[in-house]
């Protein structure tokens, strides 16, 4: 019984840490956050209790309005930090790798599957939706590593449907923080067993990956290409 409490109160503990380290991070790019939170609070809270007067049942929509308060915030503070940090990311290579591994169950992703040295990157994404290609640096450039690699799915997987996204800020692209969405809203064209399939077969062509040691996430800027490393 001891052992299990500890552990409850040990990932109690692990949660407000990270909490604390999220509005600390959120605040840097933020800075009205608190501000921001204090109003939501208040303003729900608030509306609550003035209602819980007006009927005559004060105590009641005070606690429901504390519920709704916290949720309230706790739902802007969510939002809002997501946006700092897709901020912080923004502009970075390999910023769009970080959100691809995070866009959920039922896709199968790999960074870096093509870049050039000025790091401009290809990454790719697998699911139901079918191959999605993800570029990420000049627009000018990203374009023929986007065709070369469409040459290489027509050749291994013709019957699978194939879509490409440049991320950034420009006409026609897809920001960063709205890349996840994006993905989303392809149609599901494929089963389950044809997404198995189509990564089974994509792994002959091999990527970038498995021939240099690359970090995940934003690469550090500055970073070349070896002059004997692969190239598509």
């Amino acid at each position: 019984m001891a052992r299990k409490e500890t552990a409850a109160e040990a990932a109690n503990t692990g949660r407000l840490k990270q909490i604390a380290l999220t509005y600390k991070m959120t605040r840097k790019a933020d800075p009205k956050i608190g501000l921001v939170l204090a109003a939501v609070g208040i303003v729900v809270l608030g509306v609550l209790l003035g209602i819980g007067f007006l009927i005559g049942h004060p105590v009641y929509l005070g606690i429901l309005g504390l519920l709704l308060a916290v949720l309230a915030m706790a739902i802007v503070f969510g939002r809002r930090a997501e946006r700092a940090a897709f901020g912080q990311m923004e502009g970075q290579p390999g910023a769009a790798a970080a959100v691809l591994d995070n866009i959920g169950r039922g896709w199968t992703t790999t960074p870096a599957i093509a870049m050039n040295r000025s790091q401009d990157v290809v990454h790719r994404a697998v699911g139901k939706a079918g191959i999605v290609l993800v570029a990420e640096g000049n627009p000018n450039r990203v374009k023929s590593l986007l065709a070369a690699e469409k040459k290489k799915m027509a050749r291994i997987v013709a019957d699978v449907p194939v879509h490409d996204v440049i991320v950034g800020t420009g006409e026609g692209q897809v920001e960063l923080k709205k890349l996840r969405t994006t993905l989303l809203k392809y149609p599901r064209v494929l089963t389950g067993p044809q997404v198995t399939a189509t990564n089974d077969r994509l792994r002959a062509l091999g990527d970038l990956m498995s021939n240099m040691p690359l970090p995940k996430g934003p690469m550090p800027k500055g970073m070349r290409m070896p002059r004997g490393g692969p190239r598509r």
